[in-house]
């Protein structure tokens, strides 16, 4: 798919990768890259199971494009604060879909992350179930710096991830997080030496791939609902969720 916008889906079989191509800008984001990436989850084909998210170029993507915050065209931040809030509000809710149906429940989504993960950087590989950082990975919550908040979809996910003590210190300080202090707090699925990242996302990849397709979907559901259940409801759950695969697989017996 065309990287006019500054991100490219590509489509091999069942693995989709999703690139920001904007290296020169160290792969800083815009309004038309979220509508892009909108748009490729209403166009993945029905065989995708997994989904990597990566950057061109030295960086995963350095946050949003300032020019972005002192421009005057429609997508400026200017044109947003203009609108009335209940547009402004649709405005962001459909920003964040760019990054909020890498959530979705019969995918796996892999962010490949080396250098700045900055801001919306960030957010974009919050936004993924797994996280394989290189090395030389840096991120941050910086939008801070900017006087204003994580607005896509990225705060559940980290206090989820870390804590709401720990979220707050980062979100607040917008301070950076190397990439052995990402793995301590648990953002990082795995570190790896930057010349190993691509073969360490395929490898993560193809292992994923090795399972059953449906029974993935439900584990992927079990777990990604657990925090919201009491014990009980989990076992319920689980209980449900076993007897739809073992009724599956016996009808595949037939």
């Amino acid at each position: 798919m065309t990287a006019d916008s500054g991100v490219r889906l590509e489509c091999d079989g069942p693995v989709a990768t999703v690139t920001l191509c904007r290296p020169d800008v160290l792969n800083a984001q815009t309004p038309a890259m979220w509508r892009a990436m909108r748009e490729f989850a209403r166009d993945l084909p029905g065989n995708v199971r997994v989904v990597v998210v990566c950057g061109e170029g030295r960086a995963f993507s350095a946050g949003l494009d300032r020019a972005v915050v002192g421009a005057t065209g429609p997508d400026s931040f200017a044109a947003l604060a203009a609108l009335p809030p209940e547009q402004a509000a649709e405005r962001i809710a459909e920003f964040q879909a760019a990054f909020t149906w890498l959530h979705r429940p019969d995918l796996i989504s892999v962010a490949a992350v080396q250098g700045h993960a900055i801001g919306a950087g960030f957010q974009l590989a919050l936004a993924c179930d797994l996280r394989v950082l290189a090395d030389d990975a840096s991120l941050a919550m910086a939008e801070v710096t900017l006087g204003l908040v994580p607005d896509l979809a990225g705060t559940k996910r980290l206090v989820d991830l870390v804590g709401y003590a720990r979220a707050l210190e980062v979100c607040v300080t917008g301070r950076r997080l190397d990439a052995t202090e990402a793995a301590r707090m648990g953002l990082a699925t795995v570190v790896v030496p930057a010349a190993e990242l691509n073969n360490t996302v395929r490898d993560l990849t193809a292992a994923v791939l090795a399972g059953d397709r449906n029974a993935v979907i439900e584990i992927k559901a079990l777990l990604a609902g657990a925090a919201g259940r009491s014990p009980s409801d989990q076992q319920r759950a689980e209980r449900e969720a076993q007897m739809r695969r073992i009724g599956e697989l016996a009808g595949r017996g037939e």
